[in-house]
């Protein structure tokens, strides 16, 4: 290759792009970069402004005025009657009530969408294709806006809604007016170079809107997912929360992977940098870590499952959820105590439905000697019976425990299914039963009682002084 034709190729890949870029840009290249963008973008903005001054361009502009008029007369004309109309259907499906209901909401947008287009299409026929031009970038920036909004009621989070909504709203109104060319350079000029990473403010923009799109389909997948697996029947409570917890990690997991990569970031630096965390995770979040792998075993092992009741310590309730960091548990009285996983692993944990949600309670009493004990025993476990929530195909038993001091000492024991519903109220219920049914049969509790005996006074001493109270009376 002659030295000519070698400077030519070399200036040729240098301006197609190939020359690596130096570790730090030229910040004056930069800013006359961005100032020749800016005003090649001023340039066209007057020119736009030129050209509607012009008579057809005047035109257009008071046609699509007059457009948009009618349609806001025939919204608030036909809106009033189409919400009537919806209220009237209450045997439609809740999906069909809310897409009308979304249809409802745009309907000016909708009709001036409707009166647009072919009012572009007749004046397309019927005159030149320059006299409609403004009125076909009016309809297509309608349309577009139009299924921006309808597409993006789909995000249920209201803050990224509004932010995808806007953001698309500015970019296809770019994209039709034949600007996005020019933002686009001049975000990417406003740049730093990093090594090899080329960061500049289209970069952001583009990790912005990749993420927020696939975190966005990541998360109706693992809602989809969860629902589906929640119904599975097959799939014990514990297995479920475990499951839709891993699928919702590797769903996020795998949308911040592809979004960063789909962006062109180079992620083999990141090695360190996570190793590192990790080893501050095991030195300074000893708990928080401590907390997790627990929820895993406690998940894997179904010692506990949602819906159990269990005691620990003095906290008696029922498991609500299962977290990755601390498991709900909502006792009697409304409380919800947010145990951490770690204590429900090392510590000593009552699960009153592990294996089965059949529980045995027993009740204390006594009666007098006074009463027979065979018939004490019958009427206790008849008055059991005859309590809501204890079970009969399990039925209650009473023994005698013991002869006390004042009464003989009896044991009923019963059993109950619904720890849930409360222990303390069946007890009052089969206290109150056992009452009415020896009060009835004529059964005594004893409780204790005590004799108090007033002692004589003592005979006084002759030589003792007299008292006060012992002076007699003077005789008139």
């Amino acid at each position: 290759m002659e030295p000519d034709e070698a400077e030519t190729a070399t200036t040729t890949e240098t301006g197609s792009g190939t020359q690596p870029n130096p570790e730090v840009a030229d910040p004056e290249e930069i800013l006359r970069g961005a100032q020749d963008i800016a005003l090649s973008l001023a340039d066209r903005a007057e020119a736009l402004l030129t050209s509607l001054m012009r008579p057809w361009m005047t035109y257009q502009v008071g046609i699509a005025l007059g457009l948009l008029l009618l349609a806001i007369l025939l919204g608030r004309l036909i809106g009033p009657r189409f919400r009537e109309w919806l209220r009237n259907r209450d045997n439609w499906p809740k999906w069909r009530l809310r897409v009308l209901l979304l249809l409802h909401r745009r309907l000016t947008l909708i009709l001036f969408v409707a009166l647009i287009w072919p009012t572009v299409w007749i004046m397309r026929e019927v005159t030149w294709p320059s006299r409609s031009y403004l009125l076909g970038i009016v309809a297509q920036l309608a349309l577009a806006w139009l299924a921006i909004a309808l597409a993006t009621r789909l995000i249920t989070n209201r803050f990224l809604r509004i932010v995808v909504r806007y953001v698309g709203w500015v970019w296809v109104t770019l994209s039709i007016l034949g600007l996005a060319d020019d933002v686009q350079a001049l975000l990417d000029s406003a740049a730093i170079d990093i090594g090899e990473v080329h960061l500049s403010l289209w970069l952001l923009f583009q990790a912005m809107v990749t993420l927020a799109l696939l975190f966005v389909i990541a998360r109706f997948l693992s809602r989809s997912t969860s629902a589906g697996i929640r119904r599975n029947r097959d799939i014990s409570p514990s297995m479920q929360v475990l499951t839709v917890k891993f699928v919702q990690v590797l769903l996020y997991g795998l949308a911040g992977y592809i979004g960063l990569k789909a962006i062109g970031l180079d992620l083999t630096g990141l090695a360190v940098l996570s190793g590192a965390i990790g080893v501050g995770l095991g030195f300074g979040l000893q708990k928080v870590v401590s907390n997790l792998v627990s929820g895993v075993i406690i998940l894997l092992d179904k010692s506990i499952k949602p819906g159990d009741v269990i005691s620990l310590g003095d906290t008696f309730g029922w498991i609500d959820t299962l977290g990755a960091r601390y498991t709900s548990v909502v006792t009697r009285d409304g409380k919800e105590y947010l145990i951490p996983n770690e204590d429900l692993i090392t510590g000593q944990v009552v699960n009153w439905s592990h294996t089965n949600e059949y529980v045995r309670l027993d009740i204390h009493f006594g009666t007098s000697y006074g009463d027979n004990p065979h018939k004490v025993r019958k009427l206790a476990v008849e008055a059991a019976q005859s309590a809501d929530r204890v079970l009969s195909f399990k039925p209650p038993v009473c023994h005698i425990v013991g002869f006390g001091d004042s009464s003989i000492d009896y044991i009923l024991r019963f059993w109950i299914s619904d720890p849930s519903g409360g222990l303390t109220n069946i007890r009052g219920n089969v206290y109150l039963a056992l009452w009415d049914s020896f009060h009835e049969n004529g059964i005594s509790i004893p409780f204790p009682q005590r004799e108090v005996r007033l002692l004589a006074d003592p005979p006084a001493d002759p030589d003792s002084p007299p008292r006060d109270d012992d002076t007699p009376a003077s005789t008139p």
